[in-house]
């Protein structure tokens, strides 16, 4: 019940975290590209390679991974929302931002986690 208890409390603060942050760049960027959603992911690809670095290590207990991995990037990243968001430019006929927001996504999410990752190799 404690690790549930630990999930959930990260998913809620990591919710609250990708609502404020997701909306307050996009309404100052003032564009229909999902700038939002797209800073969310990869700073939550970032911070589960810093994390998952620290867990190898031998730094972080398994409730400590438990509430940053699953519960505060899970709730912080959305996977859900980026494919709704994919789905209605593919809908709306913006292809080249689709492809871009796709492409974007999947490389620098992936960039993030190994970046994140190697920060914490290197220390």
């Amino acid at each position: 019940m404690k690790l549930l208890l630990t999930i959930g409390t990260g998913s809620f603060i990591g919710g609250v975290l990708r609502y404020l942050l997701s909306q307050f760049l996009q309404t100052r960027l003032l564009s229909t590209f999902p700038f939002g959603t797209l800073s969310v992911n990869i700073i939550g690809c970032l911070v589960i390679g810093l994390v998952f670095g620290l867990s190898e290590r031998g730094n972080l207990t398994q409730e400590w991974r438990l509430f940053l991995a699953t519960g505060l990037c899970g709730g912080f990243t959305t996977f859900s929302a980026f494919s709704n968001e994919t789905f209605g430019m593919l809908r709306d006929g913006q292809y080249f931002y689709a492809i871009t927001y796709i492409t974007l996504s999947v490389v620098f999410g992936l960039l993030a986690t190994f970046s994140g990752y190697s920060i914490i190799k290197l220390f």
